[in-house]
């Protein structure tokens, strides 16, 4: 399950806890998340790659088999995808702080609200 999206309504979610593997421990707040999240774990493994790489196309062409073109539309696809999730996230503030000049919700709830993006 990706970890941004509602399952029921798909809309942006935020991390509120989270768990230490080893120990067990938990931390309760509210955390940032990278928009490199909302991406499918296809798009983090090649975006992972690429930085192992130290962006060289030309390696990650022969790793995977594929030709130069062939990768470099993956790597738009990707670029494209995460433009329009950091959109989102902007446009979201926008609307926060829309609602705030209307009135509809109070200044420090939006603070929070667009602090917590």
């Amino acid at each position: 399950m990706k970890i941004h999206e509602c399952p029921f309504c798909k809309e942006t979610v935020k991390v509120k806890k989270v768990e230490c593997l080893k120990c067990g421990i938990s931390f309760e707040g509210e955390f940032y998340t990278s928009p490199i999240v909302s991406l499918s774990e296809e798009q983090q493994s090649f975006i992972e790659l690429f930085i192992l790489t130290s962006g060289s196309l030309k390696e990650m062409a022969e790793i995977f088999g594929v030709t130069y073109p062939t990768l470099r539309g993956r790597l738009d696809l990707i670029i494209n995808d995460l433009k329009s999730q950091m959109n989102k996230r902007e446009d979201y503030k926008k609307e926060i702080l829309e609602k705030v000049e209307q009135g509809k919700i109070v200044p420090e709830k939006g603070a929070e609200i667009i602090k917590s993006l």
